[in-house]
């Protein structure tokens, strides 16, 4: 099995800054794309950044030019480098990676458990 373990949500003022982390331990062969969700209360989970392997990156246009994501391969880490924050951004922020088990498997999905991110002055 595989586990997402995240990390470094909290309690931020607008404006303010915050990085998550999200590491990736267990059965792993390879690691395809890492992604950051979140879900506000009342809402749907939103994708809002995807990572490749090769370093290739997509942002929700809400997080543009705000949020930067990245992954360090030899620890099987991603990350969310959360800058300007607002109000809005508050939710509960998901990772997901696509693990490949190994050489030949097909990628499978995997979910973190979550962590709290709350901008409030």
């Amino acid at each position: 099995q595989v586990q997402l373990v995240e990390s470094g949500g909290g309690l931020v003022q607008p404006g303010g800054s915050l990085r998550l982390s999200c590491a990736a331990s267990g059965r792993i062969f390879a690691i395809n794309a890492m992604s950051w969700y979140r879900q506000a209360p009342g809402k749907q989970r939103d994708l809002v950044a995807v990572i490749s392997s090769g370093g290739s990156t997509y942002y929700a246009d809400s997080v543009k030019g705000r949020f930067t994501i990245s992954r360090d391969n030899a620890k099987n880490t991603v990350y969310l480098q959360m800058s300007s924050l607002k109000p809005e951004d508050t939710a509960i922020y998901y990772c997901n990676a696509r693990v490949v088990y190994e050489l030949g498997a097909p990628p499978a999905g995997f979910w973190g458990q979550g962590t709290q991110v709350t901008v409030s002055s």
